[in-house]
């Protein structure tokens, strides 16, 4: 006759199953995404008005987009800051770099345009 075995399983501590951090999300890297989001949308809404207008700029839509330009610039120092920095999560660094990124190579396709 087989004899039966069971097997009783311990009882693991929970934190087993958690991977505990000291990282934390730096501050100059949520500013670097909090800028990029503000220069893509003021350009973005600056070109479709733009376009509702027939296509000619007004001034205040020209001054919108510099003033995006200088917060993309100002936004990537600061993700490129920030991603210099010791045990931080790199989802904000990361994401203000490529959103500024975006943006200022939309102001930089709109000069072409412009001289073309």
């Amino acid at each position: 006759m087989k004899k039966f075995k069971f097997r009783i399983k311990k009882f693991e501590p929970v934190r087993d199953r958690y991977m505990f951090t000291d990282n934390r999300h730096p501050e100059k890297g949520v500013m670097s995404a909090i800028l990029g989001c503000i220069s893509v949308t003021t350009l973005a809404f600056a070109v479709v008005f733009t376009y509702r207008d027939g296509g000619q700029a007004q001034i205040r839509y020209a001054a919108a987009a510099l003033v995006a330009a200088i917060f993309s610039v100002v936004g990537i120092v600061l993700g490129i800051m920030s991603r210099f920095e010791r045990d931080i999560f790199k989802l904000f660094p990361n994401l203000g770099i490529i959103l500024n990124l975006i943006s200022i190579i939309f102001v930089v396709f709109l000069l072409i345009l412009s001289f073309l």
